[in-house]
């Protein structure tokens, strides 16, 4: 729609908008390329769509000349949609696009002239045809002599439509529209340079331009034409060696029926392809919002946007993006060529010495982990998850990768486990050029590495000869001074090449042989574009950091090289990791993980048995040690505490405690500071952590005190790092470098209480996400606030008064409103209250949260859950219960066991799989009542399911149900009423879209029967077509309570609206259907009606947008005087005649068009 000088919104015809794109396909192809960019950068494409036609930076123009030639009107009317819907938008963009066309366009009274060759020119090049033109002898029986003699000198192009009763020559009439081209060269010069010029085919102004329809719009011809045919040699006829291409000429010169100007008379001649194509499938629009209002273009062929199904539904869906070319896609994927093995050139002497020196180099650097532990004695091998993505599409798309990644169950995080082995060759056996690994802050990411890189050392990795490690903390991303060589050579953690010059050559004879990792690639600021402008030269050509990453990434330089970049998933939003080969993450300890640390971190028994005895023995302490980090400071600070001191309660005390040891140990080996008796200066150091949070930078400035910075190097605080210009200094973790920085916004006398709040607690107002440093920070912030003085040694002041900090907190809390807050604000709320350790702000926190708690989408970790169960044990005292959503956390089976415990929970949703982990537990352990009570807690209302996992876990739930055990087990007594959770379902929305949903639908049919209170059935634009239309009408007599039921957009047609007609009337209680868009004609529309006296109960019938005409429109207007109970009848479609349409309005008022 597009909106006149601020007035009501004016439809635009979608058949004009379709003329317009159909002329903007054939412009040039720099002109197209830039046309689909600017619709995509506009927000009127998806970036799906996009990406579809998108190769290695550009549009591939052969790649859109077939998909055009095979299937031109479909691409059209796929690319019309979107546009007329975002009318007021496009309107201008094509405006732009045709007006630069039109630029090139050569003038009209030129008396020579060439042209740019179009699609099918690119097929069928001159000089090809020139070849047989030329060779009398090939073409002298199939060929008239005359028809040379017509070809004036001149050349120009038009359309031509064909009537439908035209007889072709072959007797097959072309599929799909064509293109005729009326050619007039000037023989003498047939092999000029060619110009491009366009066919002026606008239509008038604001008249809807008249349009050949699809199966009419084809190459002309008539039984007088004259033929020629050029038998082609094999490699230049069409795979599926048919007719051999033939030029036809017309009897006569064709006027543009649609042409504004005048072309010169002539002969037309037409080439033919052979090639078969198949018809394109008409995309009907989406349904609408609630309140759309119908166009007044009912008579022309205009789609609305949608249903009126929807007013029943008041949940919008999400938009699955269909790709044209998926099917193009797979074929291409599937009939990849076998790629040969390449003979590697023998490496020079001196490329062997090098490697033989890296590897005693990495042996040295890696052989230890922080804390001066050896590596070989003290690590823990973590496990990896494989992750998908879910590609989302759309306005803010890119905002937040961690909700992007597909949910896994807890069963299937331990099914889709991996050893470090097989980091490069997962579960489908193909080698990864590009690996991302992802986990939060501490857990393991740098370690995992310095393993890694170990293995390879010792030769654990042989499909490498090098491998080149980069830190992304220390590497300067604004110069534009470096090259490949450089960025290998000199910014690794390689040591020094000798002849880097023989080294290198050798490494551009070898890529695949070649393993560079990023690692801490969170530090890379400014995302955005970080793919633009790769590094495209090997040589000493000068660029960033950025360009050479885009370069490696993107192919450009070193293509075939493996890639791998570890990172924090909250941190990096950007598009880089969408197109990774492969996402792993990184898992925490396991509870056996912690005590296989604890036991190698303690040497001594005694020492490690009263260990893991304390760790145990505090359940939110042995929650935070599944983060590896967090667990080596945990054994830290029980190392050289004092026997008879606790554990701390909360993470600002366990980190400040940890801080203060560490600097107490440093100091007192510092000789300086103890032979003068000074004291650290803390403040400074708070100083520099909170300049470095605020630039997201972990650099610390190297004009500090010489004994702060040394103390603190000493202490582990900072690590040093060597670079190409000296030395650096950094924090070394993100938990460090926060907890200093919280400490001086709260003793700090030059930050007030404003600045304190607004880096404490959370904000209603959605802020700028930093990502989980920000979390961090809120979480010590306003620990500190409230922590009282320790005793001892601490980095904190006891002396600074911070009552006014602490009362702007407190006021803060206290104006929270839970219950306008995401999931991901609510999570982080729960810590800051737990860091309070208040019970006044837990009591607090839990009288304004809303009855029903949604953790929808969250991955709780074990210190998650800790939290949230230990606030909500406050809610006895209160008298509250919450109902609480655990969809797609993450959860592990012991954190779901502890909520469900909850007596304060009277409802949980959580996956299905590990709802059914959770039961399975409970039965196995014997304890029968706390089972009986998570089956009754169980809901699934409303069920929405969005993903296939959604679905694929409910027979299992089923059999459950029916058979009234678990798998695997004896009759269970809490499940002799079966599982209430599917007797009570009342709402079901299957939105899998075309892509899952027919593959999937047969399991919901199975799940359907024992859904006898269901009362809402929403199956929405799925494609289920006729076979499930069938397979649904067989167990629709089980939903007695079904009131709404949503079929519209499934490719349904008249053999499966006959089954369904049959099985509605078993259905006595519904009230509204909806067979909006589907493909039903006039037989079905019979069926339908005949079916609609027996719908005793039906009030809104919707089969608008069908392929029925007025006999099937009259059937259905004519059953609807039989039933008095219905309101509404929405029937309009173009293929009924306006004139009958209003007939039947007249006849009776409840018949509607939208």
């Amino acid at each position: 729609m597009s909106l006149s000088h601020g007035c009501c919104p004016v439809m635009v015809p979608f058949e004009e908008v379709l003329f317009q794109v159909r002329k903007a396909l054939q412009v040039s192809p720099i002109l197209l390329h830039e046309l689909l960019r600017e619709l995509h950068e506009a927000n009127v494409f998806s970036t799906q769509y996009y990406q579809s036609l998108y190769k290695d930076g550009e549009i591939g123009e052969q790649r859109l000349c077939e998909v055009f030639c095979n299937d031109g009107e479909d691409l059209a009317r796929r690319l019309s949609l979107p546009i007329w819907q975002n009318w007021d938008i496009c309107q201008s963009i094509l405006d732009l696009a045709l007006s630069k066309e039109e630029d090139l366009v050569p003038s009209a009274d030129a008396e020579w002239q060439d042209i740019v060759s179009d699609l099918m020119s690119e097929l069928l090049p001159d000089n090809v045809i020139l070849k047989y033109l030329e060779s009398p002898e090939s073409i002298e029986d199939d060929f008239d002599p005359t028809v040379l003699d017509n070809f004036p000198g001149d050349t120009d192009i038009t359309c031509t439509p064909v009537p439908e009763n035209t007889t072709f020559l072959d007797g097959v009439p072309p599929k799909k529209p064509k293109i005729v081209h009326k050619r007039r060269r000037k023989r003498s010069n047939s092999t000029g340079n060619r110009k491009a010029t366009v066919c002026p085919e606008s239509p008038s102004n604001r008249c809807t331009p008249t349009i050949t329809p699809e199966s009419s719009f084809s190459l002309s011809s008539n039984p007088f034409q004259h033929v020629l045919r050029i038998p082609f040699s094999p490699p230049l006829l069409p795979p599926s060696g048919g007719s051999p291409l033939q030029i036809i000429q017309t009897i006569g010169p064709y006027t543009p029926p649609l042409f504004g100007t005048v072309v010169p008379t002539g002969p037309t001649y037409v080439i033919v392809s052979p090639q078969c194509v198949s018809p394109g499938t008409q995309i009907i629009p989406l349904s609408p919002a609630i309140g759309t209002v119908a166009p007044p273009e009912l008579t022309g062929s205009v789609l609305p946007v949608g249903s009126s199904s929807d007013s029943a539904c008041q949940g919008s869906p999400t938009v699955d993006t269909l790709s044209p070319t998926k099917d193009l896609q797979k074929n291409n994927d599937s009939t990849s060529p076998k790629t040969e093995k390449k003979i590697r050139p023998e490496a020079p002497e001196c490329v062997k010495d090098y490697i033989h020196h890296i590897k005693s180099y990495m042996r040295d650097v890696c052989c230890s982990m922080r804390g001066g532990m050896g590596m070989e004695s003290h690590y823990v091998d973590a496990h990896l998850v494989q992750r998908k993505l879910l590609i989302k599409s759309g306005k803010n798309a890119n905002k937040c990768l961690e909700k992007e990644l597909v949910v896994l169950s807890d069963s299937e995080r331990k099914k889709a486990k991996l050893d470090r082995s097989q980091l490069f060759h997962n579960s489908d056996s193909k080698p990864k050029q590009s690996v991302a690994l992802l986990g939060k802050a501490g857990a393991g990411k740098t370690t995992f590495i310095q393993r890694l890189c170990l293995d390879w050392a010792s030769g654990s990795l042989p499909q490498f000869q090098f491998v080149f490690l980069l830190n992304c903390k220390i590497l300067d991303l604004t110069k534009s001074t470096y090259s490949l060589k450089g960025l290998l050579f000199d910014l690794s953690m390689s040591p020094r090449c000798e002849d880097s010059d023989s080294v290198f050559k050798h490494i551009l004879s070898c890529p695949d042989e070649v393993l560079i990792i990023f690692d801490s690639f969170d530090h890379i600021k400014d995302f955005e574009g970080l793919l633009q402008s790769p590094a495209k030269s090997h040589t000493n050509t000068k660029y960033t950091i950025k360009q050479l990453f885009s370069g490696l990434f993107q192919k450009e330089i070193l293509s075939g090289c493996t890639l791998l970049i570890a990172t924090r998933p909250k941190d990096v939003l950007n598009q880089v990791l969408r197109k990774m080969d492969s996402l792993l993450e990184l898992c925490g300890f396991s509870p056996e993980d912690i005590e296989l640390y604890t036991s190698k971190y303690f040497g001594d028994a005694s020492l490690q048995e009263n260990a893991l005895k304390q760790i145990k023995t505090d359940r939110y302490i042995f929650s935070l040690c599944s983060n590896p980090l967090l667990c080596w400071t945990t054994c830290f600070l029980l190392e050289h505490q004092e026997s008879c001191n606790d554990l701390p309660s909360t993470l600002t005390d366990l980190y400040q405690r940890a801080t203060s040891k560490h600097l107490q140990l440093a100091s007192l080996e510092n000789s300086s500071l103890c032979k003068n008796r000074k004291q650290l200066d803390i403040p400074q150091l708070c100083k520099m952590a909170w300049e470095g949070f605020k630039n997201h930078d972990t650099h610390v400035n190297p004009g500090s005190s010489t004994e702060l910075l040394d103390c603190a190097l000493k202490s582990g605080i900072l690590a040093s790092y060597k670079t190409s210009e000296g030395q650096e200094n950094h924090f070394a973790d993100l938990f460090t470098q926060n907890l200093l920085s919280a400490v001086h916004l709260v003793q700090s006398k030059q930050v007030n209480e404003k600045m304190v709040v607004a880096n404490s607690v959370v904000h209603q107002k959605k802020r700028k996400v930093q990502g989980e440093s920000q979390d961090v920070l809120q979480r010590f912030v306003t620990g500190l606030v409230f922590q009282k003085a320790p005793d001892g040694v601490s980095i904190l002041d006891s002396s600074v008064n911070i009552k006014a900090k602490r009362k702007a907190v407190e006021t803060h809390l206290e104006s929270m409103k839970p219950s306008d807050l995401v999931p991901a604000r609510l999570l982080e709320l729960f810590h800051c209250v737990y860091e309070t350790s208040s019970a006044k702000f837990a009591k607090l926190l839990l009288k304004n949260l809303p009855d029903n708690l949604s953790f929808y989408g969250m991955q709780l970790c074990p210190s998650d859950v800790y939290v949230i169960c230990h606030l909500l044990r406050y809610a006895s005292t209160l008298k509250r219960t919450f109902s609480i959503n655990l969809q797609d956390a993450c959860i592990p089976i012991s954190g779901l066991k502890e909520l469900v415990g909850l007596k304060c929970i009277k409802a949980f949703w959580a996956h299905t799989a590990d709802t059914i982990g959770l039961w399975e537990d409970l039965h196995q352990s014997n304890d029968e009542l706390n089972l009986k009570s998570a089956i009754e807690k169980f809901t699934l209302h409303p069920f929405k399911a969005t993903e296939g996992y959604h679905i694929e876990s409910l027979p299992v739930l089923v059999q459950i149900h029916r058979e009234k055990k678990l798998p695997m087990s004896e009759l269970v007594s809490a499940l002799d009423k079966g599982v209430p959770a599917l007797r009570h379902l009342q709402r079901l929305e299957f939105e899998l879209g075309v892509q899952n949903g027919p593959e999937l639908f047969p399991k919901l049919v199975e799940v359907l029967p024992s859904l006898q209170s269901l009362q809402h059935l929403d199956l929405e634009k799925n494609q289920i077509g006729d076979s499930g239309a069938e397979k649904l009408a067989g167990v629709l007599h089980f939903l007695e309570c079904l009131k709404l039921l949503n079929l519209s957009q499934n490719l349904i047609g008249d053999a499966g609206v006959e089954k369904l007609a049959k099985a509605l009337a078993s259905v006595p209680s519904l009230q509204s259907l909806s067979l909006y868009g589907n493909a039903i004609a006039d037989i079905g529309a019979e069926h339908l009606a005949l079916a609609l006296p027996d719908m005793n109960f039906l009030q809104d019938l919707n089969v608008a947008f069908n392929k029925f005409t007025d006999l099937g429109a009259t059937k259905l207007g004519a059953a609807l005087k039989n039933c008095t109970g219905m309101k509404s009848l929405e029937l309009w479609n173009d293929c009924i005649p306006y004139g009958v349409f209003e007939h039947l309005r007249l006849q009776d008022p409840r018949i509607r068009s939208l």
